[in-house]
């Protein structure tokens, strides 16, 4: 069955319904985008279709998560491309609404606050976008929703949504939003993909020369470095791997660092300095001629 584009809440419930029964479905999965989609958000899609019976990927550019007015308009639209991409997955209905349909009446009022979590690393640099971030996602957790019971009164149906770890800040505040405020969702995070290169996937990369592209790999070496120590639990000289990055003319470094992975807090100084044991994070962000990236490695001794 060919792909379905839906434009409305009101149409998705309806639709999701209609293929929850037609497929005696017991479980929906959504996955969030803004679109210019890539393998690494195919992966995302063919994850939630191989864990239920419904699958569906939204896609709405967020102006609340953008700063400039000028990087909204630059985010690219591609939505023909990212629905066939979709559908190759097996993804059953995208969910395409205007800006109106989300935030009826204009922006909203009241939104989702990121708290501390949301306001260092990338909050740092990015004021407020975690809380338009958080705003959108809570919204599309909502519409995405499956509107109907189990056929012969078994209740609802499970219901998960897929996050890239590419965002693991995004990733462990949505966790923390669903978990604090008892979304009825179960958050499934998928790992990030990478081009041959080691390159983790963006829809910036696009923006990258074939100058700035082979620079910008230095971040996943610095990234590989540092759980290369982690693995063989010898210090992991995050100063000799901030050197390489910082040796690279074409590179501006923002942050690079180990933390936990759940909490985002900087492991004490000695878990880098002595051999490593248990468990982080290793985060970094640059800019790369006109472009912000992000990546990241879990590290587990």
């Amino acid at each position: 069955m060919a792909i379905q584009l839906v434009s409305t809440a009101a149409q998705l419930r309806a639709e999701s319904a209609r293929l929850l029964t037609q497929k005696g479905g017991t479980s929906q999965g959504l996955v969030p985008t803004m679109g210019a989609l890539h393998e690494g958000h195919a992966r995302l899609a063919r994850t939630a279709v191989g864990q239920n019976d419904v699958v569906v990927a939204s896609i709405f550019v967020n102006p609340l998560q953008f700063g400039e007015a000028v990087d909204l308009e630059r985010y690219p639209r591609t939505l023909e491309a990212d629905m066939a991409l979709l559908d190759a997955e097996g993804v059953d209905l995208v969910f395409a609404p205007s800006a109106d349909e989300v935030y009826p009446g204009g922006e909203p009022v009241v939104r989702i606050t990121a708290g501390p979590l949301g306001g260092k690393w990338e909050g740092a640099s990015r004021p407020g976008h975690f809380d338009g971030a958080l705003t959108v996602v809570a919204k599309l957790l909502h519409f995405g929703m499956p509107g109907t019971g189990l056929s012969g009164g078994g209740g609802l149906p499970a219901y998960r949504a897929y996050f890239g770890q590419k965002d693991a800040q995004q990733l462990a505040l949505v966790k923390r939003m669903v978990e604090d405020l008892n979304f009825p969702v179960e958050i499934v995070p998928v790992p990030i993909v990478r081009s041959e290169e080691g390159l983790a996937l963006s829809s910036r990369n696009r923006f990258l020369s074939a100058e700035e592209r082979e620079a910008a790999l230095v971040l996943s070496r610095a990234l590989l470095l540092v759980e290369a120590r982690a693995n063989a639990h010898v210090p992991l000289d995050l100063e000799s791997a901030q050197a390489l990055v910082e040796s690279q003319p074409l590179v501006e470094l923002d942050y690079f660092d180990v933390v936990d992975p759940r909490t985002l807090e900087p492991l004490a100084e000695n878990c880098k300095d002595t051999p490593f044991r248990g468990e982080g994070l290793a985060i970094i962000a640059a800019r790369v001629g006109p472009v912000r990236l992000i990546d990241n490695v879990p590290l587990d001794s």
